[in-house]
């Protein structure tokens, strides 16, 4: 993998997040089977939109796994206000519907692969020999 893949920017598969809002964000994720990565974001917001790519690939990477979506403040006012997100991006993860972690501004792609990995997917057990 050279510098700009292991940058995140490899040209991959890219897929939409989920869109949330106030009406659908209970069921989305508090009741969510899948651990579940919310990106709080909002309008005029330069470093959510520089976040955008970076959201897309961790979408397609954990498709199946791990439930990415995200839900602007102004559809999500009461939402963000209940969770205490006061600053976007925020990204929140969740896993049984309670809040594992929560990231306040910009990282990058390998900071929230770490929390995925290991705060939100459980590492596959290994049979010992007998």
């Amino acid at each position: 993998m050279g510098l700009l893949g292991w940058l995140g920017f490899d040209g991959a598969c890219e897929e939409e997040p989920i869109e949330l809002t106030d009406k659908n964000f209970h069921k989305e994720v508090m009741q969510s089977k899948e651990p579940v990565v919310v990106d709080f974001w909002s309008n005029g917001c330069a470093p959510c939109n520089a976040l955008v790519p970076t959201i897309r690939k961790l979408t397609c990477k954990y498709k199946g796994k791990v439930k990415v979506a995200h839900l602007n403040m102004s559809a999500g006012m009461k939402t963000a206000g209940r969770l205490g997100v006061r600053g976007t991006p925020t990204l929140m993860f969740f896993k049984n519907g309670a809040v594992v972690e929560r990231v306040v501004g910009m990282r990058g792609q390998h900071y929230y692969e770490d929390i995925i990995d290991n705060d939100l997917l459980e590492p596959e057990e290994t049979a010992e020999a007998v």
